[in-house]
């Protein structure tokens, strides 16, 4: 008899749902962690220096319920076309070629290196998409860019491109840099598929930060106006929880 009105009053007083808002049919809070790509076309005074370039990196953002988005992420630069090739004309023969310690040409390689790191805000318009956390992305921030020329030697030891004698011809540059971008978020209802794609363009004031260009025989103090124009591609991971389906008794 005990248990008889013990299980009573818990099937109508004692038993609770534990309730959560779902991806698949409410705009939910929880954590996007993941790779993004991105296929760059330089502008501005970059255009005159490097080709296009890639751009690899991570980023963790935090979307809230209202979809609105915070989002930090850090990015490496990479490309093997450098414009700016006559850096090493001082130290060349006139045809060219540089000569290495043992008297035989040295191959030299030029690349393009770089990073940066963002911190953006965003927000979510779901006017399509399979859930109300997807749709039209608008994000803008600001962050810190650089680049650089990498200067590979192959094979013959070259006194005048030493580890510190190529920062005399490496084009160091850096400096603040904000960037905008449109996309569209695509978030699973059931996180197997999440991802976005579109464009982004960035705005770097830079400026060479080597206290002395060998080549051209001075201080760069000549401030710059560097510009990425991209399409990107991010892949990532929801944390969040499950929406409970099923009851709990006390």
């Amino acid at each position: 008899m005990k248990f008889r009105i013990v299980s009573a009053l818990l099937l109508v007083f004692g038993f609770q749902a534990f309730s959560q808002k779902s991806m698949r049919d409410s705009s939910i809070s929880f954590v996007m962690l993941g790779p993004s790509f991105q296929y760059q076309i330089p502008g501005g005074d970059m255009a005159d220096r490097f080709g296009n370039n890639y751009n690899l990196g991570g980023f963790l953002n935090y979307k809230f319920a209202n979809n609105w988005l915070i989002s930090v992420e850090g990015n490496f630069l990479f490309a093997d076309k450098v414009k700016e090739d006559g850096i090493l004309d001082s130290i060349s023969t006139d045809d060219g070629n540089i000569i290495g310690e043992s008297g035989e040409f040295a191959t030299v390689y030029l690349y393009e290196r770089g990073f940066d790191f963002m911190l953006k805000v965003g927000k979510v318009f779901p006017v399509f998409g399979p859930n109300k956390n997807s749709g039209l992305l608008l994000t803008a921030g600001a962050g810190f860019l650089q680049h650089k020329i990498k200067i590979d030697v192959d094979k013959e030891d070259v006194p005048e491109l030493s580890d510190e004698y190529k920062k005399g011809y490496d084009r160091l540059s850096n400096g603040p840099a904000i960037t905008e971008g449109l996309s569209y978020l695509h978030c699973g209802s059931k996180r197997l598929i999440n991802f976005s794609i579109g464009f982004e363009c960035t705005q770097a004031f830079t400026q060479c930060r080597r206290d002395y260009n060998f080549d051209q025989m001075k201080k760069d103090t000549s401030t710059r106006l560097d510009l990425l124009y991209g399409i990107r591609f991010t892949w990532f991971f929801p944390i969040y929880r499950h929406a409970a389906n099923s009851f709990f008794y006390y």
